[in-house]
């Protein structure tokens, strides 16, 4: 075994180490360290000096020992050194509490009687700091914000031996952000903060609060953007820097007012026709507010108030869109609500009432903006009359006549009804139909009609029509006369009423049959003594006849439906009165008088004829009647003869009469004018020649002829 090695020094630079230094022994290959703590130690092998125990426990007592080895054994161990290891490395707790300052604190450092701490930039720059002290910790201020830091400490003992040392690296906290500005995006409700960079800065935190409310954005950038932001708000904006130390304290708060959140609860209301006020709820940091109104036509106005309503001219018929927008400096809040109003629809206009019938009205109007229905409505009478209609007219019926109405045409539209403010016309119905009451005969070509009136300041207009063409009468009271209407013919008789509204229907007809036609021509003819003929024209409307000849000496009367009639018991010279009544098929009578007749002279009778000497024949009669005068008239084959007598005497003569003839022979009264009468009785004579010219006068009658 080699030689036992000789220890030249023992020393300990480590808390955990003994290095030991010894002279070579020749043939060692090897050493073996020992280093013991009462019954514990530790072995380590080296190849040459020095060499160094480690694993040890710091500040303490150890008994150092060489022993050599090659390959024939170890050697024994050196006489031993005693050596105390030095003192453990504080661990240290380090942080920056602010921008400028470094705290360090540390645990008891065992069999340590204090503690040396120093402090430096880690880039060389500056002094450096450094500090002794018994106390756990310590803190360095006036230090650079945001700037590493190399810290150095270590314990030292009773004897000042210091023991290992604990080396940190320690950045100052950042100092706080300036020149901190806010960009509001008032679009997208975001604001972009920025500030200038701060020495030894890693990180950002921009907090934006408001009330219980905050928002946080983080960034390593001089700039951050917090989006999501309420409208009508205040916040407040810090930012913070942040780097491995901690945070730097927040800046002052810079106070950031979004834009006005959109008004709401937004009320339009038409206080009166074409006149708008739009209100709206006030809006927490609204300074002013736009109302912008744009028509359906493309118009658009707007309105600027920092009250919360706004007054708008409106037209009717129209619908308008409506936004109210609300200002602050930070700019325009976003769109609300758009509402739309639509204005009631106008008026007709152009009206025009037109009475088809008195019942009867036709309603048109102009067709009207923003109207979908229009609605007639007739007021007056007893109720109302009603007609709906998309189109522009309307015909109101069963309207009752002579009565004033309040028509109206209403225009309704989906969105808005009715426009109650349309103006009622004034129209009155035309006048009621007259009710014929009574038609009464006032004369042969007068006729009165009555009626019942029924209507207040009418001209009545009654009408007699027939195929004799039209009579009319007017009034205004109850009742008017028919003047020189046509005999014979048939009417039908109505009336109107007129009145400023209008005429009124026609009333019922009441059939008029005026009397029939006394006949222009009459003819009275005396047949016989004691008959007479009478013939007229044709009576209009006549049907039969009855014909009267009537004297104090009685009457003859004669009805047929002939134009002509017999008449019997007529009395010879008899003035008589003649009438004649045309008698229609309905029973009306016309009485007509005619110039009185007065029958011929009665015939005379006891006819005898007398021969006279000078060949002559004395024409012989008794008269009814001295007045009267007669001739008489003989009629034979050789001549006719005839003779008056004179006035007063009842006998004439004819002279030269030739004899040897029958002749009759007719003495009948002399009339004024016209024929002379054939109806007197005639006697046939023969007038015979007895051996002269004259011979005698034989009466032949019908049968048997005689001789005078």
């Amino acid at each position: 075994a080699p030689d036992i090695p000789v220890i030249d020094q023992a020393y300990s630079k480590l808390s955990n180490s003994i290095t030991v230094e010894w002279r070579a022994v020749p043939g060692a290959t090897n050493y073996m360290l020992t280093a013991q703590d009462g019954d514990s130690f530790v072995e380590t092998i080296v190849k040459n000096s020095p060499g160094t125990v480690t694993g040890l426990k710091p500040a303490t007592l150890y008994r150092i020992t060489v022993r050599s080895i090659n390959s024939g054994g170890k050697s024994q161990p050196s006489p031993f050194r005693k050596v105390k290891t030095v003192l453990a490395a504080p661990i240290l707790s380090v942080h920056s509490p602010s921008c400028d300052s470094i705290a360090v604190s540390w645990k008891a450092v065992h069999m340590a009687a204090g503690l040396s701490v120093s402090l430096m930039r880690s880039d060389g720059l500056g002094r450096m700091l450094k500090q002794n002290t018994t106390n756990s910790s310590l803190i360095f201020t006036n230090l650079d914000p945001g700037t590493l830091y190399t810290i150095k400490a270590y314990a030292w003992n009773a004897n000042g031996m210091p023991g290992d040392d604990f080396t940190y690296n320690q950045r100052t906290s950042p100092d706080a952000p300036v020149d901190v500005k806010v960009a509001f995006n008032s679009g997208a409700l975001r604001a972009v903060v920025s500030w200038l960079p701060t020495e030894g800065a890693l990180t950002y935190s921009v907090t934006v609060s408001s009330g219980l409310l905050k928002l946080r954005c983080n960034t390593s950038s001089a700039s951050c953007m917090v989006p999501s932001l309420q409208c009508s708000s205040e916040y407040y904006v810090s930012v913070t820097a942040y780097n491995d130390a901690g945070a730097s304290e927040p800046t002052d708060a810079v106070s950031l007012k979004t834009i006005p959140c959109a008004p709401v609860n937004i009320s339009i209301e038409e206080d009166e026709p074409g006149h708008l006020l739009v209100s709206w709820s006030s809006v927490s940091l609204g300074h002013y507010y736009v109302v912008f109104v744009k028509s359906d036509d493309g118009l658009e106005v707007h309105c600027n108030t920092s009250h919360t309503q706004c007054h708008f001219q409106s037209d009717c018929g129209f619908t308008y869109f409506i936004s109210v927008f609300a200002y602050n400096k930070a700019g325009q809040s976003p769109l609300g609500d758009v509402l739309n109003y639509t204005t009631a629809p106008c008026c007709p206009s152009d009206f025009r009432a037109v009475f088809i019938s008195s019942d009867t009205v036709r309603v048109t109007w102009a067709p009207v903006r923003g109207a979908d229905l229009y609605e007639t409505r007739a007021a007056g009478g007893s109720g109302v009359a009603l007609c709906r209609d998309t189109a522009t007219a309307c015909t109101l019926s069963a309207l009752q006549c002579s009565t004033p109405y309040n028509i109206t045409v209403y225009s309704f539209s989906e969105a808005r009804g009715s426009n109650a403010s349309c103006a009622p016309q004034y129209v009155a119905t035309a006048p009621c139909s007259p009710e014929i009451k009574n038609i009464s005969k006032e004369g042969l070509s007068v006729i009165s009609v009555q009626w019942q009136p029924n209507n207040e300041e009418a001209m009545y207009v009654v009408t007699a029509r027939g195929e004799a063409g039209l009579w009319h009468c007017t009034s205004t009271r109850n009742s008017c006369t028919l003047m020189d209407l046509p005999c014979g013919s048939a009417f039908s008789v109505s009336a109107i009423a007129r009145s400023p509204a209008g005429q009124s229907l026609p009333s019922y007809s009441i059939p008029l049959e005026t009397a029939p036609c006394c006949p222009h021509d009459l003819i009275v003819t005396q047949v016989t003594q004691s008959v007479t003929n009478i013939s007229w024209s044709v009576g209009k409307g006549a049907q039969t006849y009855v014909t009267t000849l009537e004297s104090p000496k009685g009457q003859a009367k004669c009805h047929t439906l002939q134009t002509y009639c017999l008449l019997g018991c007529i009395t010879c010279g008899t003035n008589y009165t003649v009438s004649l009544r045309a008698i229609s098929e309905t029973g009306l009578t016309s009485s007509c008088t005619y110039q009185g007749y007065s029958s011929s002279a009665c015939c005379p009778f006891g006819v005898k004829l007398y021969r006279l000497s000078n060949n002559g024949i004395r024409v012989f009669w008794r008269a009814s009647d001295e007045t009267i005068n007669y001739s008489a008239d003989l009629h034979g084959s050789k001549g006719n003869f005839s003779c008056t007598p004179s006035s007063g005497l009842s006998h004439c003569d004819i002279t030269k009469i030739p004899c040897g003839d029958v002749y009759t022979v007719v003495v009948a009264p002399v009339t004024n004018k016209g024929p002379k009468l054939t109806f007197c009785p005639k006697k046939i004579y023969s007038v015979t020649c007895s051996g002269s010219s004259v011979g005698m006068v034989i009466y032949r009658g019908k049968s048997n002829p005689k001789h005078i």
